[in-house]
């Protein structure tokens, strides 16, 4: 049986869904990947440009509700939320993890300085997928 990961962030515009790309890219088939968010809007440009740099199209993924999901059928949790309050879950079966990354999407920024945030989003993220122990 496919495993399931499901990775969650506030707004399901950045950090959960470059972390669904690349776990797609990382863990390719091995598992069943999703990403949501407690108050879903649109996927932040700057993901899906981010993503392209390193051959990885999340522009046809969409921004979903936590609550499109039965939580218990997941084998793995993921939040990714670090000062704004991550969503609640409440799931018996899932195995939770909470890796802590800032927000990278900031109006005042300028494009470099956010460009440059979501490239470190992003490369931490990867990193972090690349090194757990998924069984």
């Amino acid at each position: 049986m496919v495993k399931k990961i499901l990775f969650l962030c506030v707004a399901n515009s950045a950090r959960s869904q470059m972390a669904e790309g690349l776990a797609k890219n990382i863990l390719q088939k091995a598992f069943i990947i999703n990403s949501a968010g407690s108050k879903p809007s649109e996927i932040n440009p700057y993901a899906i440009k981010v993503m392209n740099e390193i051959g990885i199209d999340i522009s046809n993924q969409s921004s979903k509700s936590v609550d499109e999901f039965n939580l218990n059928e997941f084998n793995y949790i993921v939040t990714l939320c670090a000062e704004e309050i991550c969503p609640y879950i409440n799931s018996s079966k899932a195995y939770f993890l909470h890796w802590p990354f800032f927000d990278p999407a900031n109006k005042s920024d300028s494009p470099e300085e956010s460009i440059n945030k979501f490239r470190n989003v992003r490369d931490e993220i990867g990193k972090k997928i690349k090194n757990f122990k998924w069984e």
